[in-house]
Parts: C-alpha cells; structure tokens; sequence
C-alpha cells in the first residue's frame, strides 16, 4: 500500500503559499508609493495643460461671436454635467467604437491625461471668467490712457490681479485633482488607489484602504501649504 506523502501543514509548499498570501507592510508601502507615483503624473500632467487651456476656453466664453460663446458655453456644460469616469471611458473606448481604431499601448494613460485636462480646463475656465469680469472698467482705461495694447493691458495689468483673485477657488480644484485621480482605476490604470484596491482584495485586509487616506491626505497636505505660499507671495496686490 502506498504512503501517503501529504505535507505537513506549515512546511514546504504550504509555508511558500502563505509567506505569499501575507504580504509585508513594507512591501504594501513600496508598491503603492510606486502607484502613488503615477497619481502624481496625472496630477501634475494635468495641472500643466488643464491650466493654460482654461484661459483659452474662458475668452471663448466671453468672446463677442455668438457661435463661437454657445459652443464653449456647451462645452463647459457637458464637462461640469457629466461624470469624469464617464468621460474617462469615453476618451479611451471611443477611438475604437467611433472609428475601429486599435488603441493599447500608452494610449492608456494618454487617454486619462486628456480626459482630466479637458474635464478641469472647463472649470478652471468659469473660474477665470469670474475673476476676469470682475475687474474694474477703470483698469482698462486708465492702462489704454498709459498707451497699453490689449495684449499688454491683460498680461501685465488684469492677467496678475486675477490670478489673486481666483487663488482661493483655483485651491480648491487643485485639491479635488488630487482625490480624482484616483478615478483612473475605472481605465485599470495602476495608480495608487487601483493598487490599494488590488492588495486589500488580495489580502482581504482593510490596512491599504487606510494608507491610501494616509497618502492622499498628505499629498493634500502638501498642495494646500504650496498655495497658500503663494497666495502670500502675492498679497501685494492688496
């Protein structure tokens, strides 16, 4: 009659498999701070193209063409009236069910850094506007009577007060950035919090949960002591 040869428990393959299942905190950390990385690509990458094309989409709000101020106007509304995720899986499948184009590769990521930038200039956009309307006729006037241009006048004279003016509402979108790349998950991007999710379900532990709070809140941290230092830096224009 044959032996049985089964392992005894916590020998061999059985202490391979749970040295496996548990997963160190210290490894939990190094792969998701290699996730949060990539949030803060998408933030950054978003901040950088999302923030000058605002302005270009807030002088297509305001500008006297009839046409050209309703297409911008519905522009805006379908960013602000739609979800981000939704608009997220439109970017990215949309290529290929409009067009049977085949998409893979880093398109990926392209897809998710298009999709917040464009999603953030239209808010970004109605927050220049407010600050640009909401200066003096006399500023104006009084840089015309100087012998300013019209590019001058805004760059030089508008363009500084408005930032002051708009910083605090410019604050508060930077910091819904940070928490909304986490929605890149819906794309099954790798950042941090699409990890976290990957190594709680793994783990069946709720410890990664709580270091992605940890993570974003610092990072959020960080981002509001940068504004206001900068807000500071230009309380001058008192």
């Amino acid at each position: 009659m044959a032996e049985s040869r089964a392992e005894p428990k916590g020998t061999g393959a059985a202490l391979l498999h749970r040295m496996e299942d548990n997963m160190s905190f210290s490894v939990m950390l190094q792969q998701m701070g290699a996730g949060m990385l990539k949030s803060m690509n998408i933030f950054f990458l978003t901040l950088l193209l999302s923030l000058p094309l605002g302005l270009v989409v807030s002088f297509g709000r305001m500008a006297k063409n009839r046409v050209i101020r309703t297409l911008v106007k519905f522009y805006i509304s379908v960013m602000r009236g739609t979800p981000l995720m939704l608009q997220l899986l439109v970017w990215y499948f949309g290529p290929y069910y409009l067009f049977s184009m085949n998409i893979g590769g880093n398109y990926r990521f392209i897809a998710i850094i298009i999709g917040f930038s464009v999603n953030y200039a239209a808010y970004f956009a109605e927050i220049y506007r407010s600050g640009i309307e909401s200066m003096p006729a006399g500023q104006y006037e009084a840089a015309k009577l100087l012998g300013y241009g019209k590019a001058a006048t805004f760059f030089r004279i508008i363009l500084p007060q408005v930032i002051k003016r708009i910083l605090p509402a410019v604050t508060n979108e930077v910091i819904t950035l940070v928490k909304d790349t986490s929605l890149s998950f819906a794309l099954a991007y790798a950042e941090m919090f699409t990890i976290a999710k990957q190594i709680a379900a793994s783990q069946t532990s709720f410890v990664p949960f709580f270091v992605a709070a940890v993570f974003y809140y610092v990072f959020n941290f960080i981002v509001a002591i940068v504004m206001e230092m900068v807000e500071k830096k230009l309380s001058y224009y008192r």
